[in-house]
C-alpha cells in the first residue's frame, strides 16, 4: 500500500456506532441504573451525567457484534481520572466470553489507558489484527485507583468497513496511473 493510501485511509476513519448490530451488545457486571447504553450510544454518550458503571466489582465485559465486517484503527474511552478504566483488553471475534474464561485467551490488544485517553485521546490499536473484525469483545479488567467501581462516560470505536477500504484503495490504485 501507498504512503498516500495509507494517509487516506486514516484521515476516513468513522465512528462505528452506525455498524453496532444492537441487538446482539452485551455488557456483563454492569449496574443496571448506569448501562452500557448511557456510554455507546449516540446521544447518550455525549450527556455528562451518563454513565457506565460496573457493579459487583470493577470489571466489566463488552460484547459488540458488528452488522457487517469491520477494521477497527482505535478506540476513546472516557471516564472520570481515579474511576476511569485502566486496563483494558480487547478480542476480535471471541464469542460468548464470560468472566471465568476471558484469561484462557490471549487478548488481540491491550491498552493502559493514561488520564490524557481518559479524556478524550484515542487510543489506536494494533491495526493489523483488527482487518475482519466481526465482533469485538472489550474486557475493562480494573480501574485508575484500584476500587470497587469502574466508570465509563463514553466509548468511541474508529474505523472503515471493509467496502470502504477496498474503494480507497482501488482509488490509490488508480491514481497512482494517472
Amino acid at each position: 500500500m501507498s504512503v498516500e493510501s495509507a494517509t487516506a485511509i486514516q484521515r476516513n476513519q468513522v465512528d462505528l456506532l452506525d455498524f453496532v448490530d444492537w441487538s446482539g451488545v452485551e455488557c456483563l457486571n454492569q449496574n443496571s441504573s448506569h448501562s452500557l447504553v448511557n456510554a455507546l450510544k449516540q446521544g447518550y454518550r455525549e450527556d455528562e451525567g451518563l454513565h457506565l458503571e460496573s457493579d459487583a466489582d470493577e470489571q466489566l465485559l463488552i460484547y459488540i457484534p458488528f452488522t457487517q465486517v469491520i477494521k477497527l484503527h482505535s478506540f476513546l474511552m472516557k471516564g472520570p481520572e481515579d474511576e476511569g478504566p485502566k486496563t483494558v483488553k480487547l478480542f476480535a471475534n471471541k464469542e460468548h466470553m464470560g468472566f471465568s474464561n476471558v484469561s484462557d485467551f490471549p487478548p488481540s490488544d491491550s491498552a493502559v489507558l493514561s488520564l490524557d485517553n481518559l479524556k478524550g485521546k484515542p487510543f489506536t490499536v494494533k491495526y493489523v489484527k483488527f482487518q475482519s473484525v466481526r465482533s469485538l469483545t472489550i474486557f475493562i479488567e480494573d480501574n485508575q485507583c484500584g476500587g470497587d467501581v469502574t466508570k465509563v462516560q463514553k466509548i468511541v470505536l474508529y474505523g472503515t468497513t471493509q467496502d470502504v477500504t477496498f474503494i480507497l484503495e482501488g482509488i490509490s490504485k488508480f491514481d497512482h496511473y494517472i
